[in-house]
């Protein structure tokens, strides 16, 4: 059976107080595809704002620190995103991994945190364009998959994976459908592998360059759950046509 889509927008840098009316719009006309998931990954200091602006919507973080509380000057725990109004967050994104160096042990604590606290989380996995050309793309994937997620699954939350090629994150290129259907094919193998029934249940995502014009052709790829969108995710115009096209 498949597995209800969830459709992510990760805003990354981008957002001030002007920009909810955005958010307001992506919530309002999301309720039309009550088939799809919908969530918006904002700046923290956007959370708190979003999330009384569009009640019962999903406002995310975009990362999380591993400690309940602490000494960790800048950083946010999983307590604090859920009490700013947050019911997930992304994990191990590629521009964290390369931009601030965080090791898959470091990611595998984050999500293990946040699912402990109740925290959704979206896992981001990916290849460097040089790693695809090597041949060493479907490999070098599983293993970081395998040493990023949970030992086990949590009952109080729900894991999401996101494969993002790093390559196609923001560039306009994204794998061929064979590509895309190989590693979503083995990501779901390892994923049952590790977590046996429960690891067919955990959505696995596409991210990197999706847009409507190539959305409904990637939705259609088998353990292709969803999608993880950037720039697309900023505004409802070009947002919106994504939900729609993966509600089919």
């Amino acid at each position: 059976m498949a597995l209800k889509k969830l459709v992510a927008g990760n805003w990354k840098m981008h957002g001030l107080s002007s920009d909810l009316e955005e958010i307001q719009a992506i919530a309002s006309q999301s309720q039309e595809y009550s088939g799809v998931d919908v969530a918006l990954c904002v700046p923290a200091i956007l959370i708190e704002r979003a999330a009384r602006a569009v009640p019962g919507f999903a406002i995310g973080g975009q990362d999380v620190h591993h400690a309940e509380k602490g000494a960790h000057t800048g950083c946010t725990s999983a307590l604090m995103l859920l009490d700013a109004g947050a019911t997930l967050t992304i994990v191990g994104h590629s521009e964290r991994r390369d931009a601030q160096r965080e090791a898959d042990a470091d990611v595998k604590a984050k999500a293990g945190a946040a699912l402990a606290c109740g925290l959704n989380v979206i896992l981001c996995v990916g290849e460097s364009r040089e790693v695809r050309e090597a041949g060493n793309a479907v490999q070098t994937v599983v293993d970081q998959l395998a040493a990023s997620v949970p030992d086990e699954p949590s009952g109080n939350a729900e894991l999401a994976i996101a494969y993002e090629p790093i390559w196609a994150i923001g560039t306009g290129k994204i794998p061929t459908v064979p590509e895309i259907a190989e590693m979503h094919s083995a990501l779901r193998n390892s994923l049952v592998e590790r977590y046996g029934d429960a690891g067919a249940q955990v959505r696995i995502l596409y991210g990197g360059s999706v847009k409507a014009s190539n959305a409904r052709e990637i939705f259609a790829i088998a353990d292709v759950d969803g999608a993880l969108v950037g720039g697309a995710s900023l505004k409802a115009a070009d947002f919106i046509p994504i939900v729609a096209a993966a509600a089919g």
